[in-house]
């Protein structure tokens, strides 16, 4: 019998991955995989040669973390339909052991997005970055920054299946309070449009980036997660707790909160310098 990729499977393949509580994110970035493969196989039979030939184009055009997240979403559906025979292993990439130092945004870099948005004007935003770098928090995360939790100094967060509690700066706490008062926020949500509804990540995304020029920092290095690395970097090197890291990020796996700490290249080659092994 023959694999035909369809769009009605691609729709159940994306209800299961809701049923089993993936991230919104996930299903989304799993669709437009399995739509673009359909693109690419332009009606032939799906067979486990079409798929090897679709993996080394990809290999050809992308990324091995790109392809990777790729070849995820074709497996996954072809465990969903049945066609275990068409799987295709992931490409293997030696974990980097230092950060990539076009895209690690640095506690200068921050400091300058801050005074960027403060000249601006925008304190919405201003806090939005304090909030996410101070914390550690997912950018899907920010709405359980409601009145409530900055009133009690800290947030329950549940994400991914998972509960954990966050304590928040007394200062950020300060400042968020008046940043309500100020704008006639009494409850729910910190961070609303002007609609009065949660801003999404697409907001902040656009927010930030408009922010890039002003600040004269890179574009790249610009986005939400990003402060989630950064504040990650900086706990690290002032804790050298990983176990304790893990547990404020929200990460399963310790494996996880690794790629967080790792320092950029030009520390990474001090420190084998350090060596003194070259005559």
């Amino acid at each position: 019998m023959e694999h035909i990729m369809e769009e009605v499977a691609v729709i159940g393949f994306s209800k299961e991955l809701f049923e089993r509580e993936r991230a919104k994110e996930t299903i989304d970035r799993y669709q437009q995989q399995l739509r673009t493969f359909a693109q690419w196989v332009g009606g032939r039979a799906v067979t486990k040669e079409i798929t090897v030939c679709y993996k080394q184009w990809l290999m050809e055009r992308y990324s091995p973390a790109s392809v990777n997240v790729a070849l995820a979403a074709l497996n996954g559906f072809f465990d969903f339909m049945g066609w275990q025979e068409c799987r295709v292993r992931p490409v293997r990439v030696q974990r980097r052991q230092y950060a990539e130092p076009r895209r690690e945004l640095t506690r200068q870099e921050y400091y300058r997005l801050l005074h960027a948005a403060r000249r601006k004007g925008d304190l919405r935003l201003f806090h939005l970055l304090e909030t996410i770098c101070s914390t550690g928090i997912r950018v899907s995360e920010l709405r359980f920054i409601t009145v409530k939790a900055v009133q009690r100094g800290r947030t329950d967060i549940c994400n991914k299946g998972k509960y954990r509690t966050i304590l928040l700066p007394r200062r950020l706490c300060e400042k968020l309070l008046r940043y309500c008062r100020e704008r006639g926020i009494t409850h729910g949500s910190v961070f609303v449009t002007r609609s009065g509804k949660p801003v999404n990540r697409s907001n902040i995304w656009a927010m930030m980036k408009a922010l890039c020029r002003k600040a004269q920092v890179s574009a790249r290095k610009v986005f939400p997660h990003n402060l989630r690395h950064l504040f990650a970097r900086c706990f690290y090197q002032c804790q050298q707790d990983l176990e304790h890291l893990a547990s404020l990020l929200g990460h399963s796996s310790i494996n996880t909160t690794r790629i967080y700490t790792r320092t950029s290249g030009e520390e990474h080659l001090r420190q084998i310098e350090k060596l003194r092994l070259i005559l």
